[in-house]
C-alpha cells in the first residue's frame, strides 16, 4: 500500500515537473516568435524601407554588399581556421603559449582586417545619400543599440 502511494506522489511529481518545463517553453518560443515578427516587419527590405532610397542607391547597396561579402568570406574561413586551431593548441597535453599568442595573434589581425574592410564599406555607401538619409541613417543605428535582449544571454 505504501509503494503504491509513493508512486502515484512520484508520478504525480514528475508530471508537474515536465508540465512546467514545457509550458514556460512554449511561452518562451512565443515571445521570441513575435519578437522576430516584429523585427522582420520594421526591418523589411532592409535600410530600403526607411531611407527613401532611389533605384541606382539600391542597386549601388546591393553591389557593394555583394562586393564585400566577397572581400570578407576567404578572411571569415581563415579565422574559423585559427579558431580552430586555436582550440587544438589549448587541449594539448603540454600547451605551447608561444604558439597560442601567436594565433591570437593572427585572430586579431584578421578580425581588424575584417572590420576595417566594413567600415569602408560603409563609410562608401554613406557618400552615396543625401543629407536627409544619412540623418534618418545614424537615428535608426541609436535606435538599436538600446534594444534589450540584444546584450547577451536574457538581455543581460
Amino acid at each position: 500500500m505504501r509503494t503504491k502511494v509513493l508512486m502515484i506522489a512520484v508520478l504525480l511529481g514528475l508530471t508537474t515537473v515536465v508540465m512546467a518545463q514545457r509550458g514556460g517553453n512554449d511561452r518562451e518560443r512565443d515571445f521570441k516568435g513575435a519578437r522576430s515578427e516584429m523585427r522582420t516587419d520594421d526591418r523589411k527590405g532592409g535600410p530600403e524601407n526607411d531611407l527613401n532610397l532611389t533605384d541606382a542607391q539600391k542597386e549601388a547597396f546591393k553591389q557593394s554588399r555583394l562586393a564585400l561579402q566577397k572581400q570578407l568570406q576567404p578572411l571569415q574561413n581563415e579565422l574559423g581556421e585559427a579558431q580552430a586551431r586555436q582550440k587544438t593548441l589549448m587541449t594539448t597535453e603540454k600547451p605551447d603559449l608561444a604558439a597560442i599568442n601567436k594565433n591570437i595573434e593572427k585572430m586579431g589581425g584578421l578580425k581588424v582586417e575584417m572590420e576595417k574592410l566594413r567600415t569602408k564599406n560603409q563609410l562608401d555607401l554613406r557618400a552615396q545619400l543625401t543629407e536627409e538619409q544619412r540623418l534618418k541613417m545614424d537615428a535608426r543605428k541609436n535606435q538599436f543599440k538600446g534594444e534589450p535582449g540584444m546584450k547577451g544571454p536574457r538581455g543581460m
